[in-house]
């Protein structure tokens, strides 16, 4: 089993991706110190540190949002995508504009694994696998998972960057499923795409 990490620039990137306000009111009602509200913080992190922090920050939001958590942490993840975009190292914005250049029906895929190696630690934690006409990603390290239990799973981040990459590579909105979850005792996190062979 990999052992979950997370860039902590990427950190950064999601804290800010929440906002201010939500932050702060969230942090509060957890007791958790005012300045974990400030991205720099996360600078001196190294990478298992960080996904204590991003694990735990997820949580706290399940927790003060409940039911309305999953929709909040799902804009979240639409959100942080095009942050995470814009801040890319030159070689992922070159990766970008070289799958945005391909015909949309070749762009899911190239899209998905663009998305796993900017959010995997190290090569390998994060996979897409083709699964008849639809898709698969697989991550094993999948740092909001770290030290959570639920009976559901929980990765809503993960699966607004992914609803949010696809859409950004072909405009298209799609049936995204988390149908395994580290959370709920599962090896790994698991999303299938439904793709319906569509071009």
């Amino acid at each position: 089993m990999t052992q979950p990490a997370l860039s902590p620039a990427l950190m950064a990137l999601f804290v800010e991706t929440i906002g201010q306000d939500t932050f702060s009111a969230a942090l509060s009602k957890a007791g958790l110190p005012v300045e974990w509200a400030r991205p720099e913080k996360y600078a001196s992190m190294d990478a298992a540190q960080a996904a204590q922090s991003y694990a735990r920050l997820q949580s706290t939001l399940r927790t003060y949002y409940g039911r309305g958590a999953r929709g909040i942490l799902l804009r979240i993840g639409s959100n942080l995508w095009d942050r995470m975009i814009k801040d890319a190292p030159f070689s992922i914005k070159a990766q970008a504009s070289l799958i945005r250049g391909l015909p949309k029906s070749l762009r899911r895929k190239p899209a998905l694994e663009l998305l796993a190696r900017i959010l995997g630690a190290k090569r390998g934690d994060i996979t897409v696998h083709t699964l008849d006409l639809d898709l698969l990603l697989v991550d094993r390290a999948s740092p909001a998972t770290l030290d959570q239990s639920d009976d559901t799973p929980i990765c809503f981040v993960t699966l607004g960057l992914i609803r949010e990459c696809l859409y950004w590579a072909v405009g298209e909105e799609h049936d995204i499923e988390e149908r395994a979850c580290r959370a709920t005792g599962a090896r790994q996190c698991e999303f299938k795409i439904t793709t319906g062979g569509r071009s």
